[in-house]
């Protein structure tokens, strides 16, 4: 399977094999989706926290003797039937949301979403993204010469974040020149992940060689 490489000016360079293992995989739902609600639950964080009748203030002394009043019996103001009590079944910061997640499942629901991205078109592959200086009006260059490729036109125009750039090695320059529009991220291959792919509907790969290079070791790593 081979697919075409462009150079930043949106010009095509020449072409390359896809790795079948990466990038021929069949759609797998259940496994993108275990995958995905699990790395959600994973990087939740519990702010909320209510208290229960053993944590609040008060309530120490039973409010009213328990016959002869003609009223109910109550033993404390901390119950959480009374208003300042605890709270029942409340959300608490203590609680665990987090989910286990093999490495194997991970890196196959990788490799499943962007086998299917690249069946929809919506991976595109640059022989290398380098810019001299800081510039933000290159960057928006950049993108509005990759939007002139066939299939990619909504890179530029689209109102909220749609393309995510990923780089084989740290790009300050590219990354800061990039920081400044809000439809684009930029970021290393090295921390792509399903999240990542199914929140951007495109997927740019500056140097492939490299970032294969990278996404094939993933399955060798300890």
């Amino acid at each position: 399977m081979e697919t075409q490489v462009y150079n930043q000016k949106g010009k095509e360079v020449g072409k390359i094999a896809l790795p079948e293992a990466i990038f021929g995989l069949p759609w797998n739902a259940d496994l993108v989706h275990q995958t995905v609600m699990a790395m959600f639950a994973n990087a939740r964080t519990p702010v909320a926290h209510t208290k229960t009748r053993g944590e609040v203030r008060g309530g120490g002394k039973k409010p009213w003797k328990q016959k002869g009043t003609g009223r109910a019996r109550h033993g404390s103001t901390r119950s959480p039937i009374w208003i300042g009590g605890g709270i029942t079944h409340g959300p608490r910061n203590d609680r665990d949301y987090s989910q286990k997640v093999n490495k194997k499942m991970k890196v196959k629901a990788l490799y499943t979403v962007l086998s299917e991205k690249v069946r929809k078109g919506q991976v595109l592959f640059v022989e290398e993204l380098n810019f001299s200086k800081i510039k933000t009006n290159d960057a928006q260059t950049v993108l509005h010469d990759l939007a002139k490729i066939k299939g990619y036109e909504r890179i530029v125009g689209s109102k909220k974040p749609n393309t995510y750039i990923t780089l084989p090695a740290k790009g300050e320059n590219v990354k800061k020149s990039f920081a400044n529009l809000p439809t684009v991220v930029v970021d290393e291959i090295r921390n792509i992940s399903p999240v990542d792919l199914l929140t951007y509907k495109f997927i740019v790969i500056s140097q492939p060689v490299e970032s294969f290079a990278f996404l094939g070791g993933k399955t060798n790593k300890k």
